[in-house]
């Protein structure tokens, strides 16, 4: 009996929190709404015909779905010079090795500005944190003009030495390795272990979350950037995936235009929201131990 009752307080107590919760709920729903939608327009606009996708008065779902807009796409890619699979290419390779040194430098510059002790290692961090406050478009004559110098002008190293530079990586990181104990460190020190072991074995396994969020920032600043392609690289078969998906989105004409624009917008879009959702909790966790809310 004793059991049974327990048992009953416990569904009580679940179905009144539940109804504690109504009100959040209520809260919450119109801006998951918000977010949801522009997502869902992106899909149903991708598999609208024709008729759909130019009809008045507009609709948001799509009645009819069809593949034409992909076969479109795909059509048009085959008239090209350059196949689609270069363009593809050059945008993983990029991608990949933006992500990984770009970890690697942004786990280091965390590991330096939060654990070493040097004159100027305020100044530097609050020119990291103030740099998150430009856009990419306040800064890219400067950039290019970077670039010209270097002379990684119309170079593959274009599409991955520009992207490097994260400010919120490295702001993200710092606030997790703050976190570990200097008494940690020390005896790892204590032991003979290097700067470079210390990152490996104890840094990098205890900042986990943060390192999935960087990852996740440098994945998307890479694989949706058309920067390079537009503006410092001039041959064709250094391009990415993106340049091109845009290209080809805007060179057809009238209605077929549109569809093929919609269904390459999909195909950037999709593997985005693919990393998002397998490193969600990641990220969240990130959030909310770095004090960005």
């Amino acid at each position: 009996m004793s059991s049974l009752k327990r048992q009953q307080k416990r569904k009580l107590k679940k179905l009144r929190m539940k109804r504690s919760q109504w009100p959040v709920y209520l809260m919450l729903s119109p801006m998951v709404l918000m977010s949801v939608l522009p997502i869902l327009y992106i899909v149903f606009t991708a598999f609208k015909p024709i008729g759909e996708l130019f009809a008045y008065p507009p609709k948001f779902i799509t009645l009819r779905p069809t593949l034409d807009n992909f076969k479109k796409l795909f059509e048009a890619s085959e008239d090209t010079i350059f196949p689609l699979s270069m363009y593809l290419f050059n945008s993983i390779v990029s991608t990949v090795a933006v992500v990984f040194i770009g970890l690697a430098i942004a786990v280091a510059a965390a590991y330096v500005l939060s654990k070493k002790r040097f004159h100027g290692r305020e100044i530097i961090f609050k020119m990291n944190t103030l740099s998150m406050m430009f856009v990419a478009t306040a800064v890219s004559i400067p950039r290019y003009l970077i670039i010209k110098e270097v002379g990684l002008i119309d170079s593959f190293w274009a599409n991955i030495i520009p992207m490097l530079a994260t400010p919120v990586g490295v702001f993200l990181l710092k606030q997790f390795v703050d976190q570990l104990p200097d008494a940690l460190i020390e005896a790892a020190r204590i032991d003979g272990a290097n700067d470079y072991q210390i990152i490996w074995k104890i840094v990098l396994p205890l900042v986990k979350p943060a390192l999935a969020t960087v990852a996740i920032l440098l994945f998307q600043s890479s694989w949706n950037s058309m920067e390079a392609s537009k503006m410092f690289i001039n041959t064709e078969s250094l391009k990415t995936f993106a340049f091109y998906m845009n290209t080809l989105s805007n060179s057809g004409n009238g209605v077929a235009g549109v569809g093929i624009s919609a269904a390459a917008s999909l195909l950037m879009f999709l593997p985005n929201v693919v990393l998002f959702v397998m490193m969600q909790s990641k990220v969240m966790n990130t959030m909310a131990h770095s004090g960005m809310k």
